[in-house]
């Protein structure tokens, strides 16, 4: 699920790199798609080398010159890992911090002794007991929900990662029915609650009010999330029953803490970049003037780089030295927080240089000229072109920027309410069925430890219900606003 900057928005309407017709795009798209899920799948290669190889089939089979797809391909790599990969580093050192100092196990055993009916001494046996079951999920959603809120789906992940596992783990509960709820509550709030990119461009693009857009999303969010979380994380337990990855569960490397620090204190470490985020998107909304003073230095403050960096240093005194750790041990445990990300960050980046590389050869733009002629409503037509882009591009922010420039002139006729229908319509397509060529996808798969098709039947549904389900909430509420 990329997120893209104003500049890289920009860079993506530059000119195509190949001049193929659309049937051909249409099959290099396909060829791309089916070689990358067939190394992985078939020949057990690994999914930063297949997305290479997918990437250059895309390139060959649309007749475009191999410098340029190299070029396209290493543009997009090194915007993700600048942007997505530097974010995945910092929360990695963050929840290390929180793991080596037990302020992870003291934000676990407050929340399975407060919806699991289990302290730490007491742990269910198998399933998380029956209060658990139930409350659990939801408690994820909810708290991933409000951490969402004000910050981008991959800080989002990063934050909570630690959280879910342990929270699995110790509960003794299957990933899915803790992690879906989560990646739910994070991905609603992304796709439609303004101050995320992706909805405020599209407010700006159609001219929709955003408080009206705010209030609505939020009437559309919460039925989508927990449909999407709680709801489907039953089934997804079932098809998919697997434990936390051990190389990715930030426990402790060692028992001998001299305290632990404490349960107010860790969250407010965590919330931390969340707080910050969150006085950024206020003041940008309150002000609105790129000039200002002080939008100009809560831009930098509530950047997501800064956030989590200002997070990570804070953690050194209210995690680390409140453990008692010494200067050498925060270090050690600095460096060894980076080293097993290594492989999740060379695959995402590689999903971003897939991406990029059929954003340059011109698929979206393919798409947004097949669609012109389609006679439907504005709503259905902006979610099926947002729809389309996802499915070919892989990016929620490219499929949101598309559409709503397409459907724009329609939002001319719409009263206030239906203009910001119109933008979550086009927020939900922009959420359908996440696959190889989303960078998210390649997140939740190494984070979770799942093979591809184990993804496919989890995260990619979960992300289609939440479009499909968001889009009938939209659909249901145009009937009487």
């Amino acid at each position: 699920m990329t997120h893209l900057s104003a500049e890289m928005l920009a860079a993506d309407v530059t000119e195509p790199i190949t001049s193929a017709g659309h049937a051909q795009l249409g099959i290099a798209v396909l060829a791309g798609i089916a070689v990358i899920v067939l190394l992985i799948t078939k020949f057990k290669l690994h999914a930063f080398l297949s997305l290479i190889v997918g990437s250059l089939v895309l390139g060959a089979v649309a007749g475009a010159p191999l410098d340029k797809v190299i070029a396209s391909f290493s543009t997009g790599l090194g915007t993700t890992v600048a942007g997505t990969g530097v974010l995945i580093a910092l929360g990695a050192v963050l929840g290390k911090l929180l793991a080596d100092s037990g302020g992870a196990d003291q934000i676990v055993d407050t929340i399975l002794a407060k919806f699991g009916g289990a302290g730490p001494q007491a742990l269910p046996a198998k399933g998380g007991g029956r209060r658990a079951g139930r409350a659990m999920p939801w408690a994820m959603v909810l708290i991933a929900g409000i951490i969402g809120l004000p910050i981008f789906f991959e800080v989002g992940i990063v934050l909570l990662i630690p959280v879910v596992l342990l929270v699995a783990k110790r509960g003794n509960f299957s990933l899915m029915r803790i992690g879906i709820p989560a990646l739910a509550g994070l991905s609603v709030m992304h796709g439609l609650i303004p101050p995320h990119p992706g909805p405020l461009a599209a407010i700006d693009a159609v001219g929709a009010n955003l408080g009206v857009t705010l209030a609505l999303g939020v009437v559309v969010a919460v039925p989508t999330a927990i449909i999407a979380g709680p709801v489907f994380s039953r089934y997804a337990a079932r098809w998919v029953d697997i434990r936390p990855p051990e190389k990715m569960i930030p426990e402790r490397t060692t028992d001998d803490l001299e305290r632990r620090p404490g349960f107010a204190v860790t969250v407010a470490t965590v919330l931390l970049p969340v707080a910050m985020m969150l006085a950024k998107a206020l003041v940008d909304i309150a002000v609105d003037d790129p000039e200002n003073a002080t939008q100009r230095v809560f831009d930098v403050v509530g950047s997501p780089l800064i956030a989590l960096l200002t997070a990570v240093i804070v953690a050194m005194f209210t995690l680390g030295r409140a453990a008692g750790f010494t200067k050498g041990r925060i270090a050690t445990t600095v460096e060894k927080s980076l080293g097993p990300i290594a492989g999740v960050l060379l695959i995402v980046g590689a999903g971003g240089g897939f991406k990029q590389t059929l954003i340059d050869s011109g698929v979206g733009q393919m798409i947004l000229e097949i669609s012109k002629n389609w006679n439907i409503s504005a709503l259905l037509l902006a979610w099926l072109i947002a729809v389309i882009i996802r499915l070919a591009t892989g990016s929620a922010t490219v499929a949101t920027i598309s559409a709503a420039g397409l459907v724009a002139p329609l939002a001319a006729d719409l009263s206030t309410a239906h203009g910001a229908l119109l933008v979550l319509a086009i927020g939900c397509g922009s959420l359908f069925f996440s696959h190889v060529n989303d960078a998210g996808f390649w997140m939740v798969k190494e984070y979770f430890g799942m093979s591809v098709g184990q993804t496919l039947k989890t995260w990619s549904v979960m992300e289609t219900l939440i479009s499909v389900v968001g889009m009938g909430c939209v659909l249901l509420l145009s009937l009487v606003v």
